[in-house]
């Protein structure tokens, strides 16, 4: 891949993970979020608001833990990825908001580092014969996960009585 092209793709994803384009904002969706409703589960819904904040931050981080140097610990799928039952206070909110952001940013500066192949295998990732556990797939794995939780958190936030 020329220089041209690759940073090209990493402006494509950059903008993937930070721009308004056919996806939703994280700020924009959790901002003037109704906390007093937070912990409140919609009729047929098997969490609160909190809990799918809970899901994104964690699952990012996760995966960020995941693409670094060192060892991962795998979570258990599903039970690992949601918190239990929980009335959370505004306090935890705000601190899972700042640390979402917080781990995004880490995971920019990786996607932003030259030296970071995007067609690699991650450090603690299996060889492309199988799943193929690249840069480039870690990050448009975090884009495609955030957008379908933050239609969700949408969602919720509009039954919740917010705008």
């Amino acid at each position: 891949m020329t220089q041209t092209s690759d940073a090209a793709l990493r402006q494509h994803v950059r903008a993937l993970l930070t721009d308004r384009q056919a996806h939703l904002m994280f700020g924009d969706v959790v901002e003037d979020f109704p906390l007093a409703r937070m912990n409140d589960r919609v009729d047929g819904l098997p969490y609160s608001a909190f809990e799918v904040l809970w899901h994104l931050r964690f699952t990012q981080r996760d995966i960020l833990n995941f693409v670094r140097d060192g060892p991962y610990e795998e979570v258990e799928w599903p039970q690992g990825y949601w918190p239990h039952r929980q009335d959370a206070t505004e306090a935890e909110w705000h601190a899972e908001t700042a640390a979402f952001h917080a781990d995004l940013a880490a995971l920019l500066e990786l996607l932003d580092d030259p030296r970071t192949d995007l067609f690699a295998v991650v450090p603690n990732g299996r060889p492309p014969e199988g799943e193929g556990q690249t840069w480039l797939r870690e990050f448009l794995l975090v884009a495609d996960h955030n957008a379908y939780h933050l239609g969700e958190l949408l969602v919720l936030r509009r039954l919740l009585g917010g705008t």
